[in-house]
C-alpha cells in the first residue's frame, strides 16, 4: 500500500512566505505513524507551483500511489481539489483523503460539492488516517466504527464521532526519525477565545504538552541531519513557564547551537523566561497586539492592556530577541481614530518587525459563524475559487479603498518610525549575555544591509544603520556575521587593506569560517595579492563561486588552472 501526502498549493503569493512555504508539522506526524506501521509513505510539497502540470502528472507516475492525502488549511483548498482532479484523472483508483483544519471545518461542503473527494479526516488526524488506510487495504475495521472520519453513504456526506484526543503525545512515533523539516512543537491546544482563531476548536482549549525530553530529543535529531533553524509552531509556546524553560536548559545542556522563533503572548512573558529562550537559541517572538484600541481588542477577544503589551515588548528586546507584533485592520469599528491609536502603541512598544494583516473570515471561527449567521449563508460560499472572505466584505461601514488605505498608513509609519526604533534599542547589561547580544544585532544589521529591509525605500538611514548595529555587535563580543558585514562594507568602499585588517582579525577568532576566509580572499584580490587570495580559496575550493575566484587568480598570475 503505497502513501502519498501532498501539501498543495495556494491561489495566491504569499508577501510572508517563510514559515507557510513549508508544510506543516501535522503532515509529518501522520506520515510517522504510517512509517512506524511499515507502510511506504512519501511527501510531496507542491506550495511552489501554482497549478497542476507535467511535474505532478510525472510524480504521480513515479509514485503509483493508493492514497493520497492533501493537507488542507483554508487557503491551499483550491490547490488540493485541483491536484485531487489531476490525480483521480492519472491514477482512476486512487483514493483522495483530505485533512488539516480547512477540511475538518469544511468536511461536510468537500464531499457534497467535490467527487474527486473520497473522505476527510475531522480534526487530530494521528491514528484516524492510519486507521482508515488500514480500512482501505483491508476492510478490518468497518469504516463506521473509525471516529474522526467523514465519508459519503448513499449519496450523502456523513461523519463519525470524533476521534480522542492524543494525551500521551510523547507516544507518538518521532518523524525526524523518517523526515527532515523545520516547523516543530511542544504543546497542541490554546485556551485562547480569539474570534478569528480556529485552532482552539481544532486542537482543543485543554493544552496537552510533549515532554521536554522527547521534544529536544526531536530538534537534537534533525541536527543531526542538518537542520539549524526552527519554527515552534506552538500557539503559546511559553503558556507553561516551567515546562518552556525546561526544554531551554535541555537545548543548552546539549550543547545544540540552533536557532528559532516562537509565538507568545504579551501576559505570558517575563524575564526569566527570556533569559532562558535567548540563551537556547531563541531569536525571535511573534506577539498578537492586533489593534492600539482596547475596543477592538475587546471584540477581537485578546484580553491583555495595553501595558502588558508594552512591558513584554521592552522586555523582549532587552534579552537580546526580535520582538515581532502582528496587527490586524479592518475590523469592526475601525476608523482613522483607531488606526492613530495603534500607530501611537506602535511607536510605544517599537517593534523590531511588524507584519499588518487585513482581518480575514475563515471557517471554525466565531467570526465566520457570526458571518453566516447575520449574512444567511452557508459554507458554499467557498464554491468560489477564493482564498478568504475579508471581513470588510461583510460590513456596510467598510469599503474596500477605506480599508486599503488603512494598510498604507500603517505600513508607512512602520518603515518611516523603525529607524527610530533601532536607535532607541536597550540590551541588559548581563555578560553571560553579550555573545548573543553581538548575535542579535548583527542579525539585525544584516537585514538592514542585504535583507527584507534593505529592499524597502520607505526606511531611511539603512547603510548608516547596519554599520552602527554591526559595530555595536562587536563592541559586546567577537562575532562572525558582524566582521563580515563590516567587512564587506569596506570592501564596497574601496578599502581592501581596511577589510583585509579587519578580516585578519576576524579569522584570529574564527579560523575555520568558510565566509570569513572567502571575504578575506576577495580582499587578497582586490589587492592584487592573488598568492595570498589562494592562501584562503584553497580550503574551500569545492565550492563553485569560489573555484570562479581561483581560475581568476590562476590567469592572472599566468598559470594555467
Amino acid at each position: 500500500m503505497k502513501v502519498l501526502l501532498v501539501y498543495p498549493n495556494f491561489l495566491e503569493d504569499r508577501k510572508h512566505a517563510e514559515e507557510i512555504s513549508m508544510p506543516p508539522q501535522g503532515i509529518y506526524n501522520v506520515a510517522a505513524v504510517l512509517k512506524a506501521n511499515g507502510y511506504d509513505v512519501d511527501l510531496f510539497n507542491w506550495y511552489h507551483f501554482r497549478q497542476p502540470g507535467e511535474q505532478f502528472i510525472d510524480a504521480l507516475k513515479a509514485q503509483n500511489p493508493d492514497i493520497i492525502g492533501f493537507s488542507i488549511l483554508n487557503a491551499n483548498r483550491w490547490g488540493g481539489i485541483d491536484l485531487a482532479s489531476v490525480a483521480k484523472d492519472q491514477c482512476p483508483g486512487v483514493t483522495i483523503v483530505f485533512g488539516g483544519v480547512g477540511a475538518t471545518y469544511l468536511w461536510e461542503h468537500l464531499l457534497t460539492h467535490f467527487l474527486q473527494i473520497d473522505y476527510v479526516v475531522i480534526g487530530e488526524g494521528d491514528y484516524s488516517f492510519l486507521h482508515l488506510v488500514k480500512h482501505i487495504e483491508s476492510g478490518a475495521t468497518p469504516i463506521a466504527e473509525i471516529g474522526g472520519i467523514a465519508y459519503r453513504k448513499e449519496g450523502t456526506a456523513i461523519r463519525n464521532p470524533g476521534a480522542s484526543f492524543i494525551e500521551d503525545l510523547d507516544s507518538l512515533p518521532c518523524p525526524a526519525e523518517y523526515f527532515s523539516y523545520q516547523h516543530v512543537s511542544l504543546t497542541r491546544g490554546c485556551p485562547g477565545k480569539c474570534t478569528f482563531c480556529g485552532s482552539p476548536e481544532f486542537w482543543d482549549r485543554r493544552v496537552r504538552f510533549r515532554s521536554a525530553k522527547h521534544f529536544v530529543g526531536e530538534l537534537e535529531t534533525l541536527y543531526r541531519k542538518g537542520v539549524r533553524f526552527f519554527f515552534f509552531s506552538d500557539d503559546t509556546f511559553t503558556i507553561q513557564k516551567k515546562k518552556a524553560i525546561d526544554v531551554c536548559q535541555m537545548i543548552i545542556d546539549k550543547k545544540l547551537p540552533i536557532a528559532w522563533q516562537a509565538i507568545s503572548r504579551v501576559d505570558m512573558i517575563d524575564e526569566e523566561i527570556l533569559f532562558w529562550m535567548r540563551r537556547a537559541g531563541c531569536i525571535q517572538i511573534s506577539y498578537g497586539v492586533e489593534s492600539g484600541s482596547e475596543k477592538i481588542r475587546k471584540m477581537l477577544k485578546k484580553n491583555y492592556s495595553t501595558d502588558q503589551i508594552e512591558n513584554a515588548f521592552a522586555l523582549t528586546v532587552k534579552y537580546g530577541i526580535m520582538s515581532r507584533a502582528y496587527f490586524i485592520y479592518g475590523c469592526q469599528g475601525e476608523t482613522d481614530d483607531t488606526v492613530e491609536k495603534t500607530i501611537a502603541l506602535m511607536n510605544r512598544i517599537k517593534p523590531l518587525s511588524a507584519i499588518f494583516y487585513i482581518l480575514d473570515i475563515f471557517p471554525g471561527t466565531e467570526l465566520y459563524n457570526d458571518f453566516k449567521k447575520n449574512c444567511a449563508t452557508t459554507d458554499d460560499v467557498w464554491l468560489k475559487r477564493i482564498e478568504d472572505i475579508l471581513y470588510f466584505e461583510t460590513d456596510p461601514a467598510l469599503s474596500q479603498d477605506q480599508v486599503l488605505a488603512f494598510g498604507q498608513k500603517l505600513r508607512a509609519s512602520f518603515y518611516e518610525s523603525l529607524p527610530g526604533f533601532v536607535d532607541a534599542l536597550e540590551l541588559a547589561d548581563i555578560e553571560e549575555l553579550y555573545p548573543f547580544h553581538a548575535d542579535f544585532l548583527s542579525r539585525l544589521a544584516m537585514t538592514f544591509d542585504h535583507g527584507d529591509y534593505a529592499r524597502i525605500d520607505a526606511i531611511s538611514r539603512k547603510e548608516d544603520i547596519a554599520q552602527r548595529l554591526y559595530q555595536k555587535a562587536l563592541s559586546f563580543s567577537p562575532d562572525a556575521r558582524a566582521y563580515l558585514g563590516l567587512g564587506i562594507r569596506l570592501q564596497r568602499t574601496g578599502q581592501p587593506e581596511a577589510s583585509i585588517k579587519l578580516l585578519n582579525d576576524a579569522t584570529g577568532y574564527f579560523p575555520d569560517d568558510e565566509q570569513l576566509n572567502i571575504c578575506l580572499g576577495v580582499s587578497y584580490m582586490n589587492m592584487a595579492r592573488y598568492e595570498d587570495a589562494l592562501h584562503y580559496f584553497e580550503p574551500f575550493q569545492q565550492l563553485a563561486h569560489v573555484k570562479k575566484f581561483m581560475a581568476e587568480c590562476h590567469q592572472r598570475l599566468n598559470r594555467f588552472f
